[in-house]
């Protein structure tokens, strides 16, 4: 089973999947759903970054129990009885891999006490440690479960891109997507442009695009990651000087912005797979689409939806069984490695 929650805020993400190995590695969803968070589990997890350690704490035993909790009422609610284990990502508070730190809440060994079941959780610690970026984790299931594509450009919070390649797999963090378009959107007290029909409306903004196209993270090669902090540090701050502007103009660049930072990222030919909530923003995806030779390809609701969860049970279930599952070429750690913390009931393996 994967647990996801991304910095977008939306909710916690559940699938539970079943994987066979014949020559390739394949999956089948057996039940998914999303949980979203309600207004008070928003707002403590957007000021997590500012609270004190004491409080953090506090923060990080309680959203275990949370999630401890919302897994269990899935297991139940869905039957489920045969589960080798949970693999849960947390919620990230602070992704500062150059400062060698990266903090998941939600990671506590008490959540394996919570639902009964083996866990394995935070995923990111060890590769930081290693000198890598602790992201992104997902390329590993790109090369193995969706290896028919060109790439593979996840559009959630952050949009994250995977390049298949004789070597293996090339990927890294492109842009701000929902963390910023989301932003914007509470301008209006909307929780998301629906489809980006607001952002279609709107007219350029060539200052700000301008601005925004200079953003040293961009012409940095990769390895490379993206963290709440850049956006509020680098681009919210850009954005707030043209505030004046309607929400539907500052939208409508912004989704310019990053359809064509992102389409400097695509292959030339071939196919990509969407996914991610940025994939129903058809605004954006048209955009994309005008700026890339490459085919666009939208998979069906599931996938799109939960694909990160999905992967990141593949990832537990590489860690159970001592594979690798991630790789020093997309992070940029000293050599690939299995990542995980695994935690059984009352008891501990590292």
């Amino acid at each position: 089973m994967g647990c996801m929650s991304g910095t977008s805020l939306d909710g916690v993400d559940l699938v539970y999947v079943k994987f066979t190995q014949d020559k390739d590695w394949s999956f089948e969803v057996l039940a998914s759903k999303t949980i979203d968070y309600n207004a008070v589990w928003k707002k403590k997890l957007s000021l997590a970054t500012e609270i004190s350690p004491a409080s953090l704490q506090k923060l990080d035993r309680d959203y275990t129990l949370y999630l401890g909790g919302i897994i269990r009422d899935f297991i139940d609610q869905n039957n489920i009885e045969k589960m080798d284990a949970v693999a849960s990502h947390g919620h990230t508070v602070f992704h500062q891999p150059e400062k060698g730190l990266t903090l998941q809440i939600g990671n506590l060994q008490d959540l394996s006490h919570h639902i009964g079941r083996t866990v394995v959780c935070d995923f990111r610690v060890q590769d930081v440690a290693l000198g890598g970026q602790g992201a992104p984790l997902v390329p590993i299931g790109d090369l193995m479960l969706f290896n028919s594509y060109e790439a593979c450009l996840n559009l959630g919070g952050f949009s994250n891109l995977s390049i298949s390649h004789e070597q293996g797999v090339l990927a890294y963090d492109i842009c701000a997507v929902n963390t910023v378009l989301n932003f914007l959107a509470h301008r209006e007290k909307l929780a998301y442009d629906d489809g980006g029909k607001i952002a279609r409306e709107g007219k350029i903004i060539p200052a700000l695009l301008l601005k925004l196209e200079k953003l040293k993270f961009y012409s940095k090669p990769p390895p490379k990651s993206l963290g709440i902090e850049w956006v509020r540090e680098s681009v919210i701050t850009i954005i707030q000087e043209f505030d004046h502007h309607s929400t539907k103009d500052l939208l409508h660049t912004y989704t310019l912005h990053i359809a064509d930072e992102m389409s400097k990222c695509l292959p030339n030919k071939g196919s990509v797979l969407i996914t991610g909530g940025g994939a129903y923003n058809s605004f954006l995806v048209d955009e994309l689409q005008n700026k890339s030779n490459a085919k666009l390809v939208l998979p069906d609701p599931t996938v799109i939806d939960f694909k990160e969860a999905l992967i990141f049970a593949f990832l537990g279930l590489l860690r159970i069984k001592g594979l690798v599952n991630c790789l020093a070429s997309v992070t940029g750690a000293e050599h690939d490695h299995s990542s995980g913390k695994i935690f059984k009931p009352n008891s501990r393996i590292d």
